[in-house]
């Protein structure tokens, strides 16, 4: 079998910082070629495609034989930019750690979704697997989402990290993000009778936001992930003292649990601002929803987890991960999904590492878990 701790090295090695994030950066394209090259030498059918201006996806599929289940294996190409690191891109072993940007996010599962690819040409097994290495994880999920429009699987496994240790992780948040713009009457600061001041009654809305934010960490929690959250992240009015302010714009983030929906956050913010209409008439807002991101969660009964639970030990930690990932993309389109990744620290931090032997970890159980949901 390719061993994963070499692969990981060169992959370490190759330059694919996010542009959207560093003007500048690199993107995907030169370590998308690397990626297809190494798979179609190993009898993978790959291919690359452009899903934005030089942004691009990379599937590689081992083909079955014939009536066995698919399995979608997921990791992201791209990674976050080097500030604050000393040779970035030089992976450096010590002990059974191997620091560089990217070894720990996610290019380590990256690596062993490519080393399980290859493994399963070998072993001809009955269904597909499709290795997928997306763009754009980082910033807007272009690649995973023109991945979900054209790729189907019966299940995907999405190899970013669990945290310190492998875990399987089949839940996370969403994510909502929302614009408010309040509107007053400009006039001057000696007119009071003139003026509607946007920016105090931008204070009510946040009176408001404070309260339905209470009532969120009262309601029932979700068993892995708690409870969702309401905050107001930016706030923009106002032209300069002597003028009463005719607009104010707040920026909200709403945290997302799996069973509520974009329709129902956007019901509990139009009642705020229905309920301060109604208690003055002069009150007028208007509510968009700028941003969704789908949370994830997968049913404990799904086969794909009990292949990972099979793969990984019974007495793994089954949970709730705290970031959003691709996965919710790939479950939102219908396609049972779960979480596991090799341990380490400092994803998006001046010094990433990764736990070189739970690299040999998680590369193992995926080639356990493809042979046993894909015969």
């Amino acid at each position: 079998m390719d061993d994963p701790r070499l692969l990981l090295a060169e992959l370490v090695a190759t330059d694919s910082v996010n542009p959207d994030l560093v003007p500048g950066g690199a993107g995907e394209a030169a370590l998308g070629a690397q990626v297809a090259e190494w798979l179609a030498e190993r009898g993978l059918a790959a291919r690359t495609a452009e899903v934005a201006p030089g942004r691009v996806n990379v599937v590689g599929v081992a083909r079955g034989v014939g009536g066995g289940r698919s399995l979608l294996l997921n990791a992201h190409l791209d990674t976050v930019g080097y500030e604050g690191m000393t040779d970035p891109l030089a992976p450096r072993v010590e002990g059974d750690r191997m620091y560089g940007r990217g070894a720990y996010d996610m290019k380590a599962g990256l690596a062993a979704i490519m080393c399980a690819g290859a493994r399963a040409v070998e072993l001809g097994l009955a269904g597909d697997v499709i290795v997928a290495a997306v763009c754009d994880e980082e910033y807007a999920s272009v690649g995973a989402h023109a991945l979900a429009e054209e790729v189907w699987a019966d299940a995907a496994i999405v190899t970013e990290p669990t945290g310190d240790r492998v875990r399987l992780a089949v839940a996370h948040k969403g994510f909502t993000w929302h614009r408010i713009e309040v509107f007053g009457v400009a006039a001057h600061g000696s007119r009071p009778d003139e003026g509607v001041d946007a920016i105090v009654y931008a204070g009510r809305v946040l009176g408001g936001i404070e309260a339905l934010s209470a009532d969120l960490a009262a309601r029932p929690a979700h068993p892995l992930l708690g409870h969702g959250s309401l905050h107001a992240s930016l706030i923009e009015g106002g032209r300069e003292l002597s003028t009463y302010p005719d607009r104010c714009v707040l920026q909200l983030e709403r945290r997302t649990l799996p069973g509520e929906s974009r329709e129902a956050v956007e019901g509990e913010l139009q009642a705020i601002l229905d309920r301060l209409a109604d208690a003055d008439p002069q009150f007028r807002a208007t509510l968009l929803t700028t941003l969704e991101r789908p949370p994830l969660g997968t049913g404990l009964d799904e086969p794909i987890v009990e292949a990972c639970k099979a793969a990984l030990g019974a007495d793994v930690e089954i949970v709730g991960v705290p970031f959003w990932a691709d996965s919710a993309v790939f479950s939102a389109a219908g396609i049972p999904t779960v979480i596991f990744g090799a341990g380490g620290a400092g994803a998006h931090a001046a010094e990433e590492w990764v736990d070189l032997a739970q690299v040999d970890r998680v590369t193992e159980a995926l080639i356990a878990v493809a042979t046993g949901f894909c015969s």
